[in-house]
């Protein structure tokens, strides 16, 4: 691998799972293309106890990773352990940098998910009020230790705000990752704290809403991810690519970081070094030096 500097280095993926199986058979090809990016940070989330010592052993063998610890909305159903609060604190305390996520809502599986999506083999799809149970006590912890939160929501922006009007976030703000909700909530959540990433998946032609969200959210507010090995960009945009998953779906590589970036710069009118800048001012002071 590339020896990496992180003095050269620019680019920040504010939002991947790295611990995934299904990047586990590529991981060394992945982590070859950090420093030639210049990708200085990485943020990877853990989603279910399970995962959690992979995400540790990922920031432990590499300082660009910053760790993320928490459940998943999807991941709601199979937690068995009673004690998984208390493991998720202890955790957080083993590396300085470490953050709170994924967490979140998701009214997509219950409500609009196909019964056969593979994404979704032998999962528990929760309901909301499961969801909720869990979420609360994680945006609580992270608020009670200000660390960053990061939350996933779907289909389900209306309860988020509700939840997020009568219950405190940490001081230092949240971010909404891959955010798809509606224009109109952006001055209210980022008048929460609120930071929003930006996915390469949303460079499709079909994804209107979320370039115009985009367009108006406050410069001091924008993050970019790449969600690999989920979200994959369009074809024409897909700057490293990997093989297909085994049940066939494309699997996102953690380098298109960087057409994300470009992208994002396109959609906004901004030279690219300065859309570059500003993120990395942001995700330093969201996420910590």
């Amino acid at each position: 691998m590339s020896e990496w500097t992180p003095n050269a280095a620019m680019l920040y993926d504010a939002h991947n799972h790295l611990q995934d199986e299904w990047l586990a058979p590529h991981l060394e090809r992945i982590t070859s293309v950090v420093a030639e990016l210049g990708i200085a940070g990485m943020v990877v989330n853990g989603t279910h106890p399970d995962d959690w010592p992979r995400v540790e052993t990922l920031a432990t063998r590499f300082p660009w990773v910053r760790p993320a610890y928490g459940v998943h909305p999807w991941d709601v159903g199979s937690l068995r352990d009673d004690t998984w609060l208390e493991q998720l604190e202890s955790r957080l305390a083993t590396h300085p940098l470490a953050s709170v996520g994924e967490i979140g809502l998701d009214r997509w599986i219950i409500d609009s998910a196909r019964p056969d999506d593979p994404r979704l083999t032998g999962l528990h799809r929760a309901t909301l009020d499961e969801q909720k149970a869990v979420f609360l006590p994680q945006l609580a912890l992270a608020a009670r230790l200000n660390l960053p939160v990061t939350i996933h929501c779907l289909q389900a922006f209306g309860a988020l705000d509700e939840l997020l009007h009568e219950h405190p976030a940490p001081e230092r703000g949240f971010l909404l990752h891959a955010y798809g909700g509606p224009a109109e909530l952006v001055p209210r959540l980022a008048a929460r704290g609120a930071y929003f990433s930006f996915n390469g998946n949303f460079l499709d032609p079909r994804k209107t809403k979320q370039q115009d969200v985009f367009k108006q959210i406050p410069a001091d507010r924008l993050l970019v991810e790449t969600d690999a090995p989920a979200m994959s960009l369009p074809q024409s945009w897909r700057t490293h690519k990997l093989p297909s998953s085994p049940n066939g779906s494309a699997v996102n590589h953690p380098g298109n970081l960087d057409a994300a970036y470009a992208g994002l710069a396109s959609l906004r009118g901004v030279p690219l070094h300065k859309l570059t800048t500003q993120i990395a001012d942001n995700f330093t002071r969201f996420f910590g030096r």
